[in-house]
């Protein structure tokens, strides 16, 4: 059994995933959490104690840490004893912190594909850029590298999973749709980094369809879905992590993916981006100084985290898959319902955070007890789905399915 965790990063995810791993360090032994910025590491273990999240006995202790360095990723995991990595730092730091992981043996797990700072929206598939060139190298340490074990991209591929499974016979289309319906109050606020969220949307929006690649501009393609709980939302086609590897497992079906956007939203992009404000390209200012446009907009919107205590509202994400059954054409809507407040009530999160927080926690759990310990490079789907979904309804995230009968059950 693999034991103790190191935490790499210090945001609301972060946060989530500390006291989650308090929850059950039982079975996860001791904790670590690092950053660049120590004193964030030291706050996110006091609301852990506040909360009285520690389970068993054992230490969670905090440390500084550049993650873009390699070798100082791998001294601190050597350091801290750690067999499991959770890196839910900027997707800047995955291939450093894999890196680390495959020199050391511990076992490695992000939520996010990972991202070069100077480039945006690369050619797909994306995880064929980076990640999955270290899949040889995971497989000859016998390094666990789960990849994208948030809740979109993560859950959301164990939903396809699922459906191939137990649901369907043939798969024809996966259509991914995460909708926050909550309100944080803010003139204007980003749920996780700006830095990312803005990259996430000024590329171009690639989605698999009719066997290829297709190729849209943000906001081109919107459509309104009628779901559980939220009711009737606009979404619109974005590109997105888990296109990249489901298209490598689904390749004969059309896999898209749509996020909920208000027109208030769209508006203060639209503004924003034409502004060249969302540039990732350094300008000089009049005064000879040079800056990035986007970290200039990073730094004046609110902190994330900072949303948390007045978020209200719910999240629905989910999977409309349709295909056959018994030679009959058939659908199922598998998802996820989690409530802002109460994620705020229990880690001190918004619910987004929650959502991407809490999936990690709920492998590396499998991983210690062997159940996805698979000594390779993995994406969600290519793993079983039963265990973590269970594990996560168990931990606050639980599921439903609604079947082609149109019968809304927990799974």
């Amino acid at each position: 059994m693999k034991k103790n965790v190191l935490i790499i990063g210090a945001g609301g995810v972060a946060q989530v995933v500390a006291h989650k791993c308090a929850q059950h360090n039982d079975i996860l032994g001791d904790l670590h959490i690092a950053s660049r910025t120590r004193a964030k590491c030291d706050a996110i273990i006091a609301s852990v104690h506040a909360k009285g999240a520690m389970k068993g006995q054992g230490t969670f202790e905090a440390h500084a840490v550049d993650a873009m360095d390699t070798a100082a990723v791998a001294d601190l995991i050597r350091k801290t004893g750690a067999q499991i990595v959770i890196n839910v730092g900027s997707s800047f730091v995955n291939m450093t912190v894999l890196a680390a992981c495959i020199e050391t043996g511990a076992a490695y797990m992000d939520t996010a594909i990972h991202e070069d700072p100077e480039k945006i929206c690369e050619a797909p598939p994306w995880y064929g850029n980076y990640e999955w060139k270290r899949r040889a190298a995971c497989e000859a340490a016998g390094v666990t590298a789960i990849l994208g074990v948030g809740f979109d991209p993560g859950v959301v591929n164990a939903y396809a999973r699922l459906a191939e499974d137990e649901f369907l016979d043939t798969i024809e289309s996966i259509d991914i749709v995460d909708i926050n319906a909550g309100s944080h109050g803010r003139w204007f606020a980003t749920n996780f980094d700006p830095e990312i969220n803005f990259r996430e949307f000024t590329g171009t929006v690639y989605s698999w369809q009719q066997g290829a690649w297709q190729a849209n501009k943000m906001f081109e393609v919107g459509k309104e879905w009628d779901l559980p709980v939220v009711g009737k939302q606009k979404a619109y086609m974005t590109g997105h992590d888990e296109v990249h590897s489901l298209s490598a497992r689904y390749s004969h079906a059309d896999v898209r993916f749509w996020m909920g956007f208000g027109d208030h939203y769209i508006n203060v992009f639209t503004v924003l981006k034409n502004l060249g404000l969302l540039s990732e390209q350094p300008v000089k200012t009049a005064e000879g100084q040079e800056v990035i446009p986007l970290k200039v907009v990073k730094a004046v919107l609110p902190d994330p985290a900072s949303l948390a205590p007045d978020y209200e509202g719910k999240t629905c994400i989910g999977d409309v898959i349709k295909g056959t059954k018994g030679g009959k054409p058939a659908e199922v809507f598998i998802y996820n319902v989690a409530d802002h407040k109460e994620a705020y009530a229990e880690v001190g999160s918004q619910g987004i955070s929650y959502t991407a927080g809490v999936p990690p926690v709920a492998a590396a759990i499998l991983i210690a007890q062997g159940i996805w310990d698979v000594g390779t490079m993995v994406n969600v789907e290519e793993l079983p789905p039963r265990p973590f979904l269970e594990r996560l309804g168990e931990m606050g995230l639980p599921s439903r399915v609604i079947d082609t009968r149109g019968t809304d059950r927990a799974i």
